[in-house]
């Protein structure tokens, strides 16, 4: 479904930042941007003054103020006008610039809201970038446990009572950082970006059976918790008899889940008695790690299975 979000939000959660203030008094309904499709980012959303992109929020800077000036009042205001009658969201004046009065003029009789701001356009323009990519990405909720190992955001997924939380809270105990338990706000930021983060009204808790609801902020300090964090592993539990278990020991392909349209690396770890699932765990976090930096183990057994191979032919 289309993205929506309202321009007075993000005037209001950018106003100081970048110094914005209204050039013209505009109804809520006047308000709102909206996207045209749901695979959107923030490059989409915002950029420099472009007949072609009349979706865009608008944005005129010195450059464009100049290159106004250049082809004349009269061509200014007829590509103006077209701009606008395609719907053109809104319009910002950076770098400290006055409105052109046909700017002005065409905002108030298209009800266009007009934004300035003494900030320099390309910056106007890099912050709402990030800001709009932020709340218009495609977005799912999973069930599960986010933390922070080693660096890498790490999702863990299972069946209920498999010990999802128990496991948080050893990772926990071992210096690493809780985002989010139990629902998870999964956002893709850029096309091979997803962030993870956690509802406002479960941050800091986690739930252990038996404990109940612990804040791992007040228990373990402001170093146990994070805000957010890019998901790059999931880890799922699973309840199987390792005897009984038919799958390779070892598998030679990497198995990975779509996650908002985004292929994740996935480990699973049996869970049975005696196992020590945390030390396991950091070990397949550790061993993501030296795949992104290019080094893959079970490749270098295929390669000195290879050249003992070609030895004794020789």
């Amino acid at each position: 479904m289309p993205a929506h979000l309202s321009l007075s939000k993000l005037f209001e959660d950018n106003r100081e930042k970048l110094h914005l203030n209204w050039m013209n008094q505009l109804t809520s309904a006047s308000r709102q941007i909206e996207l045209k499709t749901a695979h959107n980012y923030g490059a989409d959303v915002v950029g420099h003054i472009n007949i072609i992109h009349p979706e865009r929020l608008q944005v005129m800077g010195q450059a464009e103020y100049d290159w106004a000036l250049n082809i004349g009042k009269r061509k200014f205001s007829r590509i103006l006008k077209d701009l606008f009658e395609a719907g053109t969201p809104a319009m910002i004046v950076a770098d400290g610039l006055t409105p052109p009065e046909e700017l002005s003029h065409l905002c108030e009789k298209t009800h266009t809201p007009l934004i300035v701001t003494p900030k320099h356009c390309s910056a106007v323009i890099d912050l709402l970038r990030i800001y709009l990519a932020g709340h218009l990405a495609d977005s799912v909720s999973l069930h599960g446990v986010f933390m922070e190992v080693y660096g890498l955001g790490v999702l863990i997924t299972g069946d209920a009572g498999i010990g999802k939380s128990e496991l948080a809270l050893e990772l926990i105990s071992r210096g690493h950082g809780l985002v989010a338990d139990d629902i998870v706000e999964m956002a893709r930021i850029t096309p091979d970006f997803v962030e993870g983060r956690c509802p406002a009204m479960l941050r800091d808790f986690l739930e252990v059976r038996g404990l109940g609801l612990l804040n791992i902020r007040t228990i373990y300090g402001e170093t146990a918790v994070r805000n957010k964090m890019r998901l790059t592993l999931i880890v799922h539990l699973q309840q199987t008899d390792l005897e009984d278990c038919n799958e390779p020991r070892l598998p030679l392909t990497n198995q990975t889940q779509d996650i908002a349209g985004v292929p994740i690396l996935k480990t699973t770890l049996r869970v049975a008695a005696g196992r020590n699932l945390a030390v396991l765990l950091e070990a397949a976090v550790l061993n993501t790690l030296l795949k992104m930096r290019g080094k893959d183990t079970n490749q270098e057994l295929i390669e000195r299975q290879m050249a003992q191979i070609e030895s004794f032919k020789k």
